[in-house]
């Protein structure tokens, strides 16, 4: 690895001039003109690279020109370099969360400023420093050991930070020149403790609102005697989700909860969960049923949550109104784990209530992501750990799924292929906050893992591939 490590210090000037300028487009959503010029700065780049290079339109109507011809936005750049039977496929996106509030960002946020070994800018570490560091890492690869000898395929969307709306229609249109034998997500990082951490998936969501009508209007409290409660409808209702250990009583819901895997099961036992600590920073005296740390984990990985995210009925300001509101309503997230769809969860919600007669409660659903998991001992996973391993020095931490949201699905399982998030961040990246920044060392060792992981992938899919030809 000598060879690719002065390759990289040789252009390491030039890629980190080129990470500034990719910074520099302010690709928020709602600037068709910032997302056109990062989509057609990304399609020169890979242009560059030897990519063939197409354009996949979402269905948004262009809005003008982007730098270096015309780009629809926020349009999918798609690109392919390499040749061989293997490929592999990269995704990554150009568009960025909004940089407000402004005036907590120590420079501005499109303005890409250097200070104490960290780059900061809006998009450095989401998305922008993982999509170039993945193209710079071809060219590096290339220069050290020629041609790829798979296809790797670059996919960069412009629209990942408000939900990916055309991530599902896409996949199933270009199905089968998305197809790969394995995915490379964008979302890895070094934790608190300086362990490189690497996620199989994540989970799915289902966000509804539940809505209980009374009255034509609020009446006084004297009434309750004799007239229907909406607030009371919609705590009895509620109370009947879970038990008082916190078990999820739905009927039918924990039904589809697939089990963990041995394979998963001995990863999520091997991760350093620091419980104590988390404890500490969040103010609670412990998890639910007094988890242990090992217990907790197992438990925020592989399980699926129910709620609350707020209530609201009546008078609730400072002193007293002796009020029968007419509404209440609840707003409510159910974390989703695979074969437990945002489709069957409304359809259990609907019929768990109407069971208890409870048919006068509305559901509204607001949004929904299947979830995600990979095989933790697909190839594409194992030569993630191997590269980690080799480039950084100790095994990377691996959970076979992050506890959050994100739309890995539709290009992964929903293709039947597995995947892994790998990228440039750490603990104080500060993501979607002011001050987003990476550190200049993670990126430049991060181009060498890369690197590496191309270097074994082909090698690895190929094994499991006679091994189950053989089988």
């Amino acid at each position: 690895m000598d060879h690719v490590s002065e390759i990289i210090t040789a252009n390491r000037s030039r890629f980190l001039a080129e990470l500034e300028e990719f910074l520099c487009f302010p690709s928020v959503a709602g600037n068709p003109l910032g997302l056109g010029q990062a989509a057609g700065w990304v399609a020169n780049r890979l242009t560059a690279l030897g990519g063939r290079v197409r354009v996949l339109p979402t269905g948004t109507p262009a809005t003008g020109g982007a730098m270096g011809g015309l780009v629809e936005q926020p349009s999918v750049v798609f690109a392919e370099t390499g040749q061989g039977p293997l490929s592999l496929l990269s995704y990554t996106h150009y568009d960025v969360q909004p940089p407000d509030p402004l005036e907590l960002w120590d420079t501005p946020p499109f303005e890409p400023s250097q200070r104490d070994g960290k780059l900061y800018a809006r998009g450095a570490t989401d998305d922008k420093g993982d999509t170039l560091a993945r193209i710079q890492a071809v060219e590096v690869y290339k220069q050290a050991y020629g041609e790829l000898p798979f296809r790797l395929k670059f996919f960069v969307e412009g629209e990942e930070e408000v939900g990916s709306p055309h991530l599902v229609p896409l996949a199933e249109q270009y199905a089968d020149l998305l197809r790969s034998d394995g995915v490379i997500w964008e979302g890895g990082s070094f934790d608190e403790a300086e362990r490189y951490t690497v996620y199989c998936g994540v989970k799915g969501i289902c966000f509804v609102e539940l809505r209980v009508r009374g009255g034509a209007h609020d009446l006084h409290s004297a009434y309750a005697s004799i007239v229907p409660s909406p607030a009371w409808r919609l705590v009895q209702a509620l109370s009947t989700f879970k038990d008082t250990h916190d078990n999820i009583t739905i009927d039918g819901f924990m039904d589809l909860v697939r089990p963990s895997t041995p394979a998963e099961l001995d990863y999520m036992r091997r991760i350093p969960f620091p419980g104590a600590q988390m404890k500490a920073n969040w103010g609670i005296p412990a998890f639910i049923e007094d988890a242990d740390d090992r217990t907790a984990a197992i438990r925020f990985i592989s399980q699926p949550t129910c709620n609350i995210c707020g209530l609201v009925s009546g008078f609730s300001d400072e002193g007293a109104k002796t009020v029968l509101p007419s509404t209440a309503s609840v707003k409510m997230d159910f974390r989703l784990v695979p074969d437990l769809t945002p489709e069957a969860v409304i359809g259990l919600l609907r019929r768990h209530l109407d069971r208890r007669g409870f048919r006068d409660v509305e559901i509204v659903s607001w949004d929904g992501m299947v979830a995600a998991r990979s095989d933790v001992t697909a190839p594409v996973v194992q030569a993630v750990i191997a590269a980690a391993q080799r480039v950084y020095g100790q095994e990377p931490v691996v959970y076979p799924s992050h506890g959050g949201s994100g739309p890995m699905h539709a290009l992964v399982q929903g293709l039947g292929m597995d995947g892994i998030m790998v990228g440039v961040g750490y603990s104080g990246e500060h993501m979607h906050a002011p001050n987003e920044n990476i550190r200049l060392d993670d990126y430049f060792r991060h181009i060498e893992f890369l690197v590496e992981f191309l270097r074994r992938f082909p090698s690895t899919a190929r094994a499991s591939t006679d091994a189950a030809a053989a089988a």
